[in-house]
Protein backbone atom coordinates (compact mmCIF):
# COMPACT_ATOMS: atom_id res chain seq x y z
CA UNK A 1 0.00 0.00 0.00
CA UNK A 2 2.62 2.39 1.25
CA UNK A 3 4.24 1.69 -2.44
CA UNK A 4 1.35 2.24 -4.58
CA UNK A 5 1.34 6.11 -2.45
CA UNK A 6 4.85 6.44 -2.86
CA UNK A 7 4.54 6.00 -6.83
CA UNK A 8 1.67 7.85 -6.92
CA UNK A 9 3.39 11.00 -5.38
CA UNK A 10 6.54 10.70 -7.77
CA UNK A 11 4.26 10.31 -10.76
CA UNK A 12 2.07 13.61 -9.78
CA UNK A 13 5.12 15.18 -8.66
CA UNK A 14 6.65 14.85 -11.86
CA UNK A 15 3.63 15.63 -14.14
CA UNK A 16 3.49 19.21 -11.76
CA UNK A 17 7.20 19.85 -11.98
CA UNK A 18 6.54 19.32 -16.19
CA UNK A 19 2.98 21.30 -16.31
CA UNK A 20 2.76 23.88 -14.40
CA UNK A 21 -1.11 24.85 -15.03
CA UNK A 22 -3.93 24.29 -17.29
CA UNK A 23 -6.42 27.31 -19.12
CA UNK A 24 -10.29 26.10 -19.23
CA UNK A 25 -13.09 28.06 -21.00
CA UNK A 26 -16.18 29.20 -19.28
CA UNK A 27 -19.20 31.05 -20.30
CA UNK A 28 -20.68 33.73 -17.90
CA UNK A 29 -23.50 35.34 -18.06
CA UNK A 30 -23.04 39.11 -18.71
CA UNK A 31 -26.61 40.74 -18.76
CA UNK A 32 -30.18 38.66 -17.90
CA UNK A 33 -32.88 40.78 -18.22
CA UNK A 34 -35.75 39.03 -18.79
CA UNK A 35 -35.89 37.00 -22.22
CA UNK A 36 -32.77 38.76 -23.44
CA UNK A 37 -29.48 37.09 -22.51
CA UNK A 38 -25.76 37.70 -22.87
CA UNK A 39 -23.01 35.56 -22.27
CA UNK A 40 -19.05 35.19 -22.86
CA UNK A 41 -16.87 32.96 -22.94
CA UNK A 42 -13.89 33.58 -20.22
CA UNK A 43 -10.88 32.22 -20.34
CA UNK A 44 -9.54 30.94 -17.02
CA UNK A 45 -5.82 29.85 -15.59
CA UNK A 46 -5.28 27.52 -13.02
CA UNK A 47 -1.42 27.49 -11.73
CA UNK A 48 -0.08 25.90 -9.52
CA UNK A 49 4.33 26.62 -8.32
CA UNK A 50 6.84 24.66 -9.21
CA UNK A 51 8.07 23.65 -5.93
CA UNK A 52 4.97 21.47 -5.42
CA UNK A 53 5.63 19.52 -7.59
CA UNK A 54 9.56 18.86 -5.99
CA UNK A 55 7.77 18.35 -2.51
CA UNK A 56 5.60 15.96 -3.84
CA UNK A 57 8.46 14.11 -6.15
CA UNK A 58 10.57 14.21 -2.37
CA UNK A 59 7.60 13.06 -0.40
CA UNK A 60 6.92 9.93 -2.75
CA UNK A 61 11.01 9.15 -2.72
CA UNK A 62 10.62 9.33 1.22
CA UNK A 63 7.40 7.08 1.25
CA UNK A 64 8.89 4.41 -1.34
CA UNK A 65 12.15 4.27 0.78
CA UNK A 66 10.94 4.04 4.28
CA UNK A 67 8.27 1.36 2.83
CA UNK A 68 8.25 -2.14 4.17
CA UNK A 69 9.02 -4.76 1.56
CA UNK A 70 6.81 -7.41 1.18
Amino acid sequence: MNRTVGLILIVLGVVMLIWTGFTYTKKEKIIDAGPIQVSADKQKTVNWPPYVGGLLLVGGIVVLATSKKS
